[in-house]
């Protein structure tokens, strides 16, 4: 593998998000960024401003046993900027799954704000698989709260909480 600097690729990378609730689409990030990187961790966000259905202890449990058997991935938290994060775990890279031009404009501005901050971590994109191009976690909560089937969005951990909370299989 090249680099434009000729220097060894990253290493290690994370992937930050609030994973309410981890989907297929995310895991299909992680596993493409394994492919690149030594190690990834997969860092949830603690954002007091949001208003997530799930605890971060529940989302942490989601994403470890969705990612058990994905070698070189680890799970974390983190508050504040997920630049800060990254330097503080010696990464070299964020990961940013992109789905859509829709997604673009402000992940590219994120990319140009954590480089301003931390120009020692690189953004990296991926895009996943087309069929999870539409796929988000807004719309299967919104999905499992109306009564619809999730099995074919999320991992069967986090399909089996989505029925303890709003009913279903």
């Amino acid at each position: 593998m090249s680099t434009n600097s000729g220097t060894c690729p990253p290493k290690t990378a994370i992937y930050p998000g609030t994973f309410d609730p981890i989907t297929y689409g995310h895991v299909d990030i992680i596993e493409r960024a394994v492919e690149i990187f030594d190690r990834v961790i997969v860092s949830l966000g603690r954002n007091p401003e949001k208003n997530p259905l799930f605890s971060v202890e529940e989302r942490l449990e989601m994403i470890r046993e969705v990612v058990e058997n994905i070698a070189g991935v680890d799970v974390d938290t983190f508050e504040g900027l997920a630049v800060r994060h990254a330097q503080e775990l010696g990464a070299e890279a964020l990961i940013r799954g992109l789905r859509a031009v829709t997604d673009f404009e402000y992940e590219f501005q994120m990319a140009l704000v954590n480089r301003r901050l931390a120009p020692d971590i690189i953004t990296v994109f991926l895009m996943p698989n087309e069929k999870y191009t539409y796929l988000n976690s807004t719309i299967v909560r919104e999905v499992a709260s109306l009564g619809g089937e999730v099995g074919r969005f999320v991992p069967p951990p986090v399909e089996k909480r989505l029925a303890k909370i709003f009913g279903g299989k």
